[in-house]
């Protein structure tokens, strides 16, 4: 359908449309939270084609505007351009990423190239880039706020790095570049959800001896919705494929759920990830020379804190260089335990959580099953809140009333210590088949000043934790529990941010700062006895079992660095090819592996493809959760300095860091908190990589 046509079939029986589509009146909800009941698949794309429209308009009167170009009457316009737009954005991916449908990913493989299409009608029109330019030229007479400045800086460089300067051939095969981009990482990402959901190992009673209780009865729950009544089934989801692996005597079904979980999207079947990853890395090559830098990599990097790949790789190669001699101890060590155990075969892959689980028990006579009693969720839960009340002062109180975006979520209202309303959270536990997977922190509404007034935040934090099951209820494991520590730390961002406009320029290797840190508190002794409560009987944790949890600190490390190290550095491995960027996948990948000298018994975190992040946002980005733990670990020395709840040092870090993110300089803001930039020194003592 053309242009004419689209406007045209947006805008007739608009009246009768308006009254039914939810998107098109103001929310008459709680909190103006999105009204999920009513919202229908059908009432998406009538709401994108109207709010691209209306956006459209926004930025025709912009450019018309005859008065000379100020901040306000440009790039504030341009801030407050498609508000209907943003708004229905902000629900659909939020929903086609946590609960998605057949008739939600067919509309998102429609909308991608079409708002990839909206994104360059902004971007490459050169009246509009004009009016920005004349107003960046002049900035010096405008008076303008720090935050105005950092803003108008950026968007002036994020217009020349998307091809504004471009002529118009290129600027065509820049659309082109960019449309096909969008659709074939819509592409990635269904094929991965459709590979995970796909399968399931199901065994019988003789294989599910030595596992936990709470993955038996929800592998039985499974088997029984799988038509497999009497049976076990398990996942690729991480709940089930991680505690099997690491308590499954069964050496032949490790591998092959290991086998299942590795092969995602390379199976040679209509959900293969190999040809689309290779398009999509040629693409952004070719958009990177099309544009004038020598690789994606240098495009991508270069408004960031680590500024270009020679940056990432020193960081990433010194790390590495620290943590492959620990893997390999942690290997002789496992080899040992196999030895003595008269197993006559080399630790493969597929064996390493089943043999450290031995080696944790044998060294520091810690068992991962005795700890997730004292970790039942709603306890966690609780224990991150109090962890936020004793840091900030804020409380959490359930919302009953609110539309949810599932049946599974929760709501709360979070309010500031005056009792002053900032935001909601909705909190989504558990897997599903509609979920994709991993754990992410989101919103279905940003803060920012609207006429005058605050709009509040309406955060939403996913997860896929181990499910309650039978009498069973959800108890975790130490990885959850850190797992929502850590996206419970980008809640945090997103509820206590005070920008005042929707445009925000968050470094993305300083964004994982604000939820690193927040991991240092899950097992500091001072909280686990607040939350860590036996779910049956209540009691605390036993002292000896926290003394047992810090002495194995280092546990495992070695693995830890090196999987995620890999992973990061295989990234920016395909991100440095120069165009034409022709590779075979798994050729690639094998080869590189072998180049920086990964051990065979370690498989990198992510295997090319199922690596959702280096697609979609993380492309590039992969070694920012590495050059944020230089940030995070030396932040949180100045707790430990002062306190690990010290009010002051917390309000100082909200105040620099939480608040400010994306409206000013990332290093500035560290400096602000710390006094200093950060030095690498706690993170090498935290991670084991230095002699202790």
């Amino acid at each position: 359908m053309g242009l004419s046509g689209l406007i045209f079939s947006s805008c007739k029986n608009q009246s009768g449309a308006d009254k039914i589509n939810p998107f098109f009146s103001e929310y008459n909800t709680p909190f103006s939270v999105p009204p999920f009941e009513k919202i229908k698949a059908k009432h998406y794309m009538p709401a994108f084609e109207k709010g691209m429209n209306e956006g459209r308009k926004d930025i025709e009167n912009l450019v018309k505007n005859e008065a000379e170009p100020d901040f306000d009457n440009t790039i504030g316009a341009l801030d407050r351009a498609g508000e209907l737009l943003t708004r229905v954005s902000l629900v659909f991916f939020a929903q086609a990423s946590a609960n998605t449908s057949d008739s939600l990913q067919s509309i998102e493989m429609e909308i991608s190239p079409k708002l990839a299409g909206y994104n360059d009608e902004i971007r490459l029109n050169p009246e509009l880039f004009k009016r920005v330019k004349q107003v960046y030229d002049n900035q010096a007479k405008f008076n303008l706020s720090q935050e105005k400045k950092f803003i108008l800086e950026n968007l002036y460089k994020e217009f020349v790095r998307n091809g504004a300067n471009l002529n118009k051939t290129d600027q065509d095969t820049l659309k082109k570049i960019n449309q096909r981009i969008s659709v074939l990482g819509v592409k990635f990402n269904q094929n991965v959800l459709e590979e995970t959901n796909n399968y399931k190992l199901v065994v019988g009673k003789e294989d599910i001896a030595g596992l936990p209780e709470s993955l038996v009865s929800t592998a039985a729950e499974t088997a029984k919705a799988a038509g497999k009544e009497g049976s076990w089934a398990f996942t690729t989801q991480r709940p089930s494929i991680f505690p099997f692996l690491q308590y499954s005597g069964n050496r032949e079904l490790r591998l092959e759920l290991f086998k299942a979980y590795t092969n995602r999207g390379n199976n040679g079947n209509e959900y293969d990830n190999n040809k689309v990853l290779a398009e999509i890395v040629a693409l952004r090559a070719q958009r990177a020379k099309l544009l004038g830098y020598k690789t994606h990599s240098d495009l991508v990097l270069e408004p960031r804190m680590a500024k270009n790949p020679e940056n990432v790789l020193s960081l990433l190669n010194n790390l590495w260089g620290k943590a492959v001699p620990v893997a390999k101890n942690e290997v002789s060590e496992m080899q040992k335990i196999i030895d003595k155990d008269g197993g006559k075969f080399k630790l493969e892959p597929s064996d390493w959580w089943y043999y450290a689980e031995k080696v944790r028990k044998e060294k520091y006579d810690l068992d991962d099953n005795a700890l997730r009693p004292y970790f039942l969720l709603d306890n966690v839960r609780e224990g991150v809140f109090n962890c936020a009340n004793r840091l900030y002062g804020i409380t959490f109180m359930p919302i009953t009333n609110c539309p949810l975006p599932h049946p599974d979520a929760q709501a709360y209202e979070v309010k500031d210590s005056d009792g002053s309303h900032l935001g909601v959270l909705f909190m989504d536990f558990h897997p599903r088949e509609s979920k994709r997977q991993g754990a992410w922190c989101g919103g279905y509404r940003n803060h920012h000043i609207a006429d005058g007034k605050p709009v509040t935040p309406v955060v939403t934090l996913v997860c896929n934790f181990t499910p309650p099951s039978g009498e069973l209820p959800s108890l975790l494991n130490l990885d959850e529990v850190e797992t929502l520590f850590h996206e419970f730390g980008h809640a945090l961002e997103g509820l206590f941010c005070k920008n005042t406009y929707n445009m925000s320029y968050i470094a993305w290797d300083f964004v994982e700062l604000p939820s690193q840190i927040m991991e240092h508190w899950a097992t500091e002794p001072e909280l686990l006895n607040v939350y860590a409560r036996h779910y049956e009987t209540g009691e605390v944790i036993p002292v000896e079992l926290v003394k047992k949890l810090e002495n194995s600190r280092y546990f495992n490390q070695g693995f830890i660095n090196t999987e995620l190290l890999a992973a990061s550095l295989l990234d920016i491995a395909y991100y440095t090819l120069e165009a034409p960027a022709v590779v075979d996948v798994q050729s690639f990948e094998k080869n590189f592996f072998n180049k920086i000298g990964l051990i065979p018994e370690i498989v990198s975190r992510y295997r090319s493809t199922y690596f959702l992040h280096i697609i979609d946002g993380y492309d590039s980005g992969y070694y920012s959760y590495t050059w944020a733990a230089v940030l995070d670990n030396d932040a949180f020395e100045a707790f430990r300095e002062k306190g690990i709840f010290d009010r002051a040092t917390a309000e100082s870090f909200r105040r620099n860091i939480l608040e400010k993110d994306g409206t000013m300089d990332a290093m500035q803001m560290y400096v602000n908190f710390r006094g200093r930039e950060p030095q690498i020194e706690p993170l090498l003592r935290n991670r084991g990589l230095v002699s202790q």
